[in-house]
Formats: structure tokens, sequence, C-alpha cells
């Protein structure tokens, strides 16, 4: 029975509620039996009070690192912390297939917590991030009475969206937690050498064609889920069908804790969810930060936060921990900015088309006749992506784009300065009338806060891929593409410019478009072509920004 020192220490540094508690009994490796006989490894985290709740945690990353930590302090907050390698991962048994399993294996778990002596009915709560969270979706709806409080971190219901985003593929993401899954079967110091190296074959592979090849660049072997992904791409493929939870979730009534970041690349999907149970009359809580999807300052807010959602609707009568307390708390970015307590996402904001002018001009003003802008995108050199939501921490979130706005493949529309600041929270679109000289082709559009040191920072962006039949085409072959960019919540200063960006393409965050229609796998042929950006009254390309506080910037 360690003491409760290591968990003390934990709380002191991350500035945690306090712990309640005396020592934790910890159980390592139980073989929990799914019903098809494959052994489920779990860790069982016990504290030293009768009646305990049960926190469940099921996770495809091992059962060490910051799960040790989260299961020590759960435990010494009087609660069971019961954390589970999902199967063909941390020992357990069977094959890991990407959201395959995790509804049944998690029923089968709860299955064997309902008949432990410790075990206290209606009482449960889960914990999860990224894939965890998946997984706590896939059981959530039928987990009963029992589920009395969930902690859903950087994680949605579904997957296809995110993975498929505006129709094109997550290349990064996918590629990259490919990757990493395979990296937990390579030898320690294996690992850390490629690391230290900057993983040059995983590199190699974003750059790598056929895609359907890129996984054995990685990782020296075939990725099963990651062929099924390039091949199953379609809308109303039906593999998907059970890969996805978005259906249930209007069924779960325990109340939901959601913490995500502005650059999170699930931040849509995960607000999708919050809509979902809003609607549905389930009590939750929001919390967006200024966090990317593996930052520390994310892990450490949610540990803050779910740990205290977990007190409160497992332990009522605990003592609450003070702070905000508010359905929804975000971080506005910008200057002037900071945390804020709504009463619901999205505020009230008045929707503001910043219209696209020539000779690069944003302006909200209505636009005048005039010529288009162009520029020739080629999938033999494509458009770069810079910072925004991306797997990995230290490449993703905010970065200065202003090398990649001095390519030739990329338009700016950029507004005069600021006289009085701009604040944007809530969703973000645009709408681009767009012809292209190959009917095969992606429009992505990036918002940034240029400062007065002309630094031209990303802040929400979104990319939609171009094929024939899927818009309306005009008698000049225009088609206006309705792009959704990711939320924000943004403060522009006073003197500080807005600037969008459209291009073909964001590679390796998005896979780029070949042009030649091929498919997503196997492509190989690369076709360049010329594009042609509208902003004419007839094609009024705009963006349209939820302003929440505005003092009349300059039009």
């Amino acid at each position: 029975m360690p003491p409760p020192f290591v968990a003390r220490l934990a709380s002191a540094a991350l500035r945690l509620p306090a712990i309640r508690t005396g020592p934790v009994r910890i159980t390592r490796d139980i073989p929990v039996r799914a019903r098809d006989g494959v052994v489920l490894r779990t860790d069982h985290y016990a504290p030293t009070v009768p009646d305990a709740p049960t926190v469940l945690i099921r996770t495809p990353y091992g059962r060490g690192g910051p799960l040790r930590l989260l299961g020590r302090l759960l435990a010494a907050r009087g609660q069971h912390a019961v954390i589970q390698s999902c199967r063909g991962t941390g020992g357990s048994g069977g094959t890991f297939a990407p959201l395959v399993h995790e509804r049944d294996d998690g029923l089968d778990t709860l299955d064997w917590l309902r008949r432990q002596p410790w075990w206290a009915a209606g009482a449960l709560g889960m914990f999860g991030i990224s894939y965890q969270g998946f997984a706590q979706w896939a059981l959530a709806a039928d987990a009963d009475d029992d589920l009395r409080a969930m902690v859903a971190v950087v994680t949605a219901s579904a997957t296809r969206d995110s993975t498929y985003a505006g129709e094109s593929f997550a290349l990064d993401t996918v590629l990259t937690w490919a990757e990493l899954l395979h990296a937990q079967t390579v030898p320690w110091l294996a690992r850390q050498w490629e690391l230290k190296r900057g993983q040059p074959r995983l590199a190699a592979a974003l750059e790598h064609l056929p895609l359907a090849d890129a996984d054995r660049v990685a990782t020296g072997v075939t990725i099963p889920f990651f062929q099924e992904w390039l091949r199953h791409h379609t809308p109303d493929a039906p593999y998907w069908r059970t890969r996805v939870f978005a259906d249930r979730v209007a069924r779960v009534r325990a109340p939901v804790l959601m913490v995500t970041g502005w650059h999170d690349i699930f931040l849509p999907a995960q607000l999708d969810d919050h809509a979902t149970l809003r609607a549905a009359g389930t009590r939750g809580r929001l919390v967006i930060g200024p966090w990317t999807h593996g930052s520390p300052g994310l892990f450490i807010g949610a540990l803050r936060e779910g740990l205290a959602w977990l007190d409160t609707h497992l332990t009522p009568r605990a003592r609450r921990p003070g702070g905000s307390t508010a359905p929804v708390r975000l971080y506005v970015g910008g200057r002037g900015g900071g945390w804020r307590d709504l009463p619901d996402w999205p505020p009230p904001a008045t929707d503001t088309a910043w219209h696209l002018h020539p000779g690069g001009e944003l302006a909200t003003r209505p636009p005048v006749p005039s010529t288009p802008d162009g520029f020739r995108y080629d999938p033999a050199d494509p458009t770069p992506s810079l910072g925004g939501p991306l797997l990995v921490a230290k490449r993703a979130g905010a970065a200065d784009n202003r090398r990649v706005e001095a390519r030739p493949d990329v338009l700016t529309y950029t507004s005069a300065p600021l006289t009085r600041p701009l604040e944007v929270i809530g969703p973000v679109r645009a709408d681009i009338h767009v012809r292209g000289e190959l009917p095969y082709l992606d429009v992505f559009v990036r918002l940034c806060d240029v400062d007065r040191r002309g630094r031209s920072w990303n802040i929400c962006d979104g990319l939609v891929r171009v094929a024939p039949g899927r818009f309306a085409v005009d008698a000049s072959g225009a088609m206006r593409v309705p792009v959704p960019l990711w939320p924000t919540a943004h403060r522009f200063a006073a003197g500080h410019r807005l600037r969008l960006q459209v291009s073909g393409g964001a590679h390796p965050r998005w896979a780029r478009n070949p042009g030649s229609g091929e498919s997503l796998g196997t492509a190989v042929t690369l076709r360049a072509g010329w594009r042609q950006v509208f902003h004419d009254p007839e094609r009024p390309s705009a963006l349209v920004l939820p302003v929440v506080h505005s003092g009349h910037p300059q039009p």
C-alpha cells in the first residue's frame, strides 16, 4: 500500500483539488475475460474507504505513465480507478482493430465490475482522452443507470467526419497515429533513436505515393486499419456504420464534461456531440482552452476539470472544489481575451460577412465588379500545411504563416487595420466561388490575425474537396464552395488586420488532391491546374464571422 505522498505532491504541483483519503492499494494485470475468451489486462487502484464509486478508463496506449498517476489520484480521492488495455494492446489478448470491439469489450468489463465485492451500484464514472473517449462513447448508452458521470477529453462519438474532413483525408493525423500505435510494439531504445532522428521514415511516408504503401514506408509493416480507411472513404461506406456512435449520444443521460482545445483535431465533431446532448436535455459542461491535441496544458486542464467533475457527480457529499461551474468555459485568444464563462455554446453573435475584393483586400463593404484572381496548384509541389489542428503537439497550434503566404499558389486577402477590437466567438465559415481547370480540386481557407509587426498567426481553417457533381456549376463554370472552418474564440486587437488565405491544399495535414480523380489509396498520377477565385456581385466570395463584440471596424 504505497503512501499517499505521490498523489499529494502531484495534486499540489498541478493545483488540483485537495486529496482526502489515505493509502492506495494497487493490483496490476488482472485478467478480465471478454465474451470471446480474449483476456483484457486491467489495473485496479483501490481506495481505503467503503462504498466508493468506480471510474473506468479503457485505453490502447498502455497503463503506465500519466495513467498510472491518474489512477493514484482517483483512488486517493476515494474512487476505484480501473484502467484497462484495449484488446491487442498493453498485454491484452486479441488484435487491435480501432472502434470494432469497444462496445462489446466495454460491456463485458462492466459486467465484470458489477460482480466485484467492492462495486457500488449506481456509482460509475468514465474518463478518457482521445481514443479512450471513443471507448467511452461506445459503452455509454448501454451502461444504464450505473453511469453517473463522463469526462470526454479531445474526443468525439464519431471519427469518420474527422478522418475525412471536407471529404478529403486527414493524412498526417491517421498515418502519425498508425505509426504511434506500431511504435508501442518495438523496443524502447529503437523508438527513442527514431524520435531523436526526427522520425525520417514517417516524414518520407507522408510524402509517398501511392498512399497504400505509406504505412509500410513509415513502419515496415502493413497496418490493416490504415488500408481499410483508404478503401472505405466514401460518405455512404457501410464500413463506418458500426464504427461511429453518434446515434447513441442522445441516449446518454449521465452528465458529460467535455474538455477540448481550439486547435484540436476533433473539435468540430466534439461540439456536435455537445449540441446533441444539449438538445436531448442532458446536463453537461464544455471547456475549450488554448490547447492542441497533446499539449501539456490540455492534460493539466483535463485533470483539474475532470477530477472536480467526478467528485461532484460520484461523491456528492464531498467538499466542492472552488472555481467556475458555468455550463461553458472557454478561452478567448488575442490581446484582451482570457477565460470566459458562458451559459451556452455558441453565444449569441451577429454573422458578419467580410468580402474578398480586388487587390487582395478583405472588407465588410459589398463586392464590386471585378476580374477573378488566379493561381496554379501543382500536387507535385503541394501547398504545405503549417500549424493548426495536428496530432503532434509540438507541430500544432498557431504559427507565423508568412512563408506559406509568400508562395505563388496561395492567395491572401487582408483587411485594413482595425480601429477597435473585434471579438469573434462561434462557428466560422466561408463561401468561395471558384473555377478550376480540372474537375478535381481542393479549396483550403484559413483565417489569420496579422499583428502590428506583420506576423500572420493562424486562428482557424477548413478544407473541402471538390469532385464532379458535388457542387452546382453556373454558366461561367464557377461553383460556390461552402467551407466550414474550425470554430474559434478570438479577439482581434485594434491595429491588427484580418487575413484570409485561399489555396488548393494543406499537405500533409490533408492528403494532396492529385487532380486526376484516381482513388485515394492508389493515386499516383499528379495533374496541375489553374484555379480562379471570384469576388464580384454575382459571385461574392466571403468569410462569415460570428461577431460578439465589435467597435465598428473599418469597412
